[in-house]
C-alpha cells in the first residue's frame, strides 16, 4: 500500500494529458462533423436508443448542440494547453460523457474507457509541468506525483487488454471468424491487400491478437521484456488502425500502454531530443530559467497521510468495478455472443458479426387490426442495422412503437418477428414472435427468456 504513495516522476502524466486533450478534440470534433453534419443522429424530433438509467438524456435542438460540442472541442484544447486546468477537464469529461449517453446506437468500447480516463483525469495532477498554468503561477509546478496517480490508467488498460484476450478463447475466433471475412472485405487495400487476401493472414491476426491480449501486461511488468512487448503492441494497434475504422482506440491504448515505462521516459526522451535540436534546447533552457526560482508543491491531498483512507477506498471501488463487471454475463444462460445480455462494458471487441432483418406486428387491442411496422420507417441506417442483433434495442424499439399508437388512442400489443445470424452462420428466429413485447422489461438481474437460443 505504501507503494501506492511513494512519489514517481511526473513526466508520464504530462505526456497522458496532452495526448489525452487531443484525442479528445479529434473525437468530439469527428461526433459533430459526421454525425451531428452527415447522419443527423442528434436530430431531436428522431428517434434515439437510450442507455438504461439515461433515458433523460436528450440533445439539445439547434443551434445548442452545435454550440455545446464545439464547447466540448475548446474545453479539449484547454486541457491539452493546461490552461484553467480542473475547471476545463471537469467540463470536458462531463461534456464527452454526455455525448455518449445521447444514443446507445453509437457504441464504442474504447467511448466507454474514454469516459472512466476523463473523470479520472480530473484528480490527477497532470498540470503541474508544461501548462499554461503553471507557466502563470510557477509555484504550482511539480516535479513528482504518488505513484497510485500512475497505477490507476496502467490498471485500466491491463483490465481492457486481459479481458479482451479472455474473450477472445472461443471457438469461433479460434477459427478466425469472422476475421477471415471482415479483412477479407479489405482485400483492396493499397498497402497490405495482397496479405489481406491470405487465409494465414486472419489466423495469425486472431491468435496474435488472442495471445498479445492474454499476456502483453505480463511482460509490460518487466523491464527486460517491455520493449518487445510494447513493440508488439505497435504493430497490433497499427495492424487494427490500417485494417478497421475504430476511430481513436489504437491511440489511447498505445498512449496508456506506453505508462508501463519508466515514468521519466518522456523527460529522458525530450533531453535526447534537444540535444539534437537547437530550437528546443532554447526553449527547455527557458522554462528551467523561469521555473528555477519557484517552489516545488506536491499536489496537496493526492498524498496527504490523512486523506490515504479515502483514496485507497476510491481505488478499491473502482479496481472492483472494472474486475467484475466483466463478468457479469456468466449471470445468463446462452452465448453472451448471442443473447448480447452482459455484453457492452466487458472489453468484447471485435468478436462477432450480426446481421438480422425483420418487422414488427402492432396488434391493436380492441379492434383486433394489425399493423406492419418496418423499423427503416422510423431508424437511421445506422441504428436500424443496429437494432436487429441487439434484444435490448428491439425492445425499447417496441416500447416506442407502443407509445406512438398510445398517441393516437390506441392500446396495442407489439410483436417481433426478426431473424438474425451470428458470424455468418445461418439465420435463426431470434425474438418469440409470440412474446406481447410491451409485457416485458429489460432487467441486469435475469435472463429474458423472450431472447430465442440460436
Amino acid at each position: 500500500m505504501q507503494r501506492l504513495f511513494q512519489p514517481v516522476d511526473i513526466a508520464s502524466l504530462i505526456l497522458l494529458r496532452i495526448v489525452f486533450g487531443i484525442l479528445g478534440f479529434a473525437d468530439v470534433f469527428g461526433t459533430w462533423i459526421y454525425y451531428h453534419m452527415v447522419k443527423g443522429a442528434f436530430d431531436t424530433e428522431g428517434f434515439q436508443f437510450k442507455y438504461y438509467g439515461f433515458e433523460w438524456v436528450r440533445p439539445l435542438p439547434e443551434p445548442f448542440m452545435t454550440i455545446l460540442l464545439l464547447s466540448f472541442c475548446a474545453f479539449a484544447v484547454l486541457v491539452t494547453l493546461g490552461k484553467w486546468y480542473r475547471i476545463s477537464a471537469t467540463l470536458f469529461a462531463f461534456g464527452f460523457t454526455y455525448t455518449y449517453f445521447l444514443e446507445k446506437a453509437h457504441y464504442l468500447n474504447h467511448g466507454y474507457l474514454f469516459c472512466w480516463i476523463s473523470f479520472l483525469m480530473i484528480f490527477l495532477p497532470v498540470d503541474r509541468q508544461l501548462s499554461l498554468d503553471v507557466k502563470k503561477n510557477p509555484d504550482l509546478r511539480s516535479d513528482t506525483a504518488p505513484y497510485w496517480c500512475l497505477f490507476i490508467p496502467q490498471f485500466l488498460m491491463g483490465v481492457v487488454y486481459f479481458y479482451g484476450g479472455i474473450a477472445k478463447l472461443n471457438s469461433d475466433w479460434l477459427h478466425a471468424i469472422p476475421l477471415k471475412q471482415w479483412i477479407g472485405y479489405r482485400a483492396d487495400h493499397p498497402l497490405i491487400g495482397f496479405l489481406l487476401e491470405q487465409e494465414w493472414m486472419a489466423y495469425f491476426m486472431a491468435y496474435g491478437g488472442l495471445l498479445l491480449d492474454l499476456f502483453v501486461v505480463f511482460f509490460l511488468v518487466f523491464r527486460r521484456t517491455r520493449p518487445w512487448a510494447f513493440a508488439a503492441v505497435l504493430f497490433f494497434h497499427f495492424m487494427n488502425l490500417l485494417v478497421f475504422s475504430i476511430g481513436i482506440f489504437p491511440f489511447l491504448s498505445v498512449t496508456l500502454t506506453a505508462l508501463y515505462f519508466a515514468p521519466d521516459f518522456p523527460r529522458r526522451f525530450m533531453h535526447w531530443l534537444a540535444d539534437r535540436w537547437d530550437w528546443l534546447k532554447k526553449q527547455q533552457r527557458a522554462w528551467i530559467s523561469r521555473m528555477q526560482n519557484s517552489t516545488e508543491k506536491i499536489p496537496m491531498w493526492q498524498s496527504a497521510p490523512r486523506n490515504r483512507t479515502a483514496i485507497l477506498s476510491g481505488l478499491g471501488v473502482l479496481m472492483v468495478i472494472h474486475l467484475m463487471l466483466p463478468l457479469r454475463h456468466h449471470l445468463y444462460p446462452g452465448d453472451v455472443a448471442w443473447t448480447e445480455e452482459g455484453h457492452r462494458y466487458s472489453w468484447r471487441m471485435m468478436l462477432r458479426s450480426k446481421i438480422g432483418f425483420g418487422k414488427f406486428k402492432v396488434v391493436n387491442q380492441d379492434t383486433g387490426e394489425e399493423t406492419i411496422v418496418r423499423p427503416r420507417d422510423y431508424l437511421s441506417e445506422r441504428q436500424e442495422r443496429k437494432l436487429y442483433g441487439h434484444p435490448d434495442m428491439i425492445l425499447q424499439f417496441a416500447h416506442f412503437l407502443e407509445k406512438e399508437f398510445e398517441t393516437e388512442g390506441q392500446e396495442v400489443a407489439v410483436y417481433a418477428n426478426i431473424h438474425c445470424k451470428l458470424n455468418y452462420r445461418d439465420y435463426h428466429d431470434y425474438i418469440d414472435p409470440e412474446r406481447d413485447l410491451t409485457q416485458e422489461e429489460w432487467s441486469f438481474w435475469k435472463p429474458s427468456d423472450w431472447i430465442l437460443p440460436e
